[in-house]
């Protein structure tokens, strides 16, 4: 959906046009979604936002940068982030699955990951975990993203990709 004034090269880097299309096809369905965020600290929640209509669909989010806001906020197991750290793919599907139900939507989404300049929990820049949870799914799909660049272009690579796994799985659910 681009439009004047060179609108499709903003969507291409944040998201927009990936955010129009997920919001698309959840009215559609009358579902709504959740986000939980990390590295990209209210970067999807500001795609979304960025969609006139957006409250229709989307129900809000929760930007739990700091390990334990993700354990107090939305009940990822703590041992589960003293063992292994914020960056990792369970982590990823709980933060999903607890956005989703703390916030009482139908979809739930989150990121998490290593945007820069240093490495976290001994995993390197560019360390990206993306989940998607389905309504009523008990376990959430957790995908590992391929970024690189740095810092700004990491987190608009999970923005972009976090918004496409999210719009395959609508399109796949039918």
């Amino acid at each position: 959906m681009s439009g004047p004034g060179g609108r499709g090269a903003v969507a291409a880097g944040d998201g927009t046009g990936m955010a129009e299309q997920v919001l698309e096809l959840l009215l559609a369905r009358g579902q709504t979604l959740a986000v939980a965020e990390s590295l990209t600290g209210g970067l999807v929640a500001a795609a979304l936002t960025g969609v006139p209509g957006a409250s229709r669909a989307f129900r809000g989010s929760v930007t739990a940068y700091a390990t334990g806001l993700k354990q107090e906020l939305l009940g990822v197991d703590g041992a589960l982030l003293a063992e292994r750290g914020a960056v990792d793919p369970e982590v990823a599907r709980q933060m999903a699955l607890g956005v989703r139900d703390r916030l009482g939507a139908d979809w739930g989404i989150s990121t998490t990951g290593v945007a820069g300049p240093e490495p976290q929990d001994g995993k390197p820049v560019g360390t990206v975990y993306t989940a998607v949870a389905a309504p009523g799914a008990a376990e959430a799909l957790a995908l590992r993203l391929a970024t690189d660049g740095d810092r700004a272009a990491i987190r608009a690579a999970s923005v972009r990709g976090v918004l496409t796994a999210l719009r395959n799985a609508l399109v796949e659910a039918g």
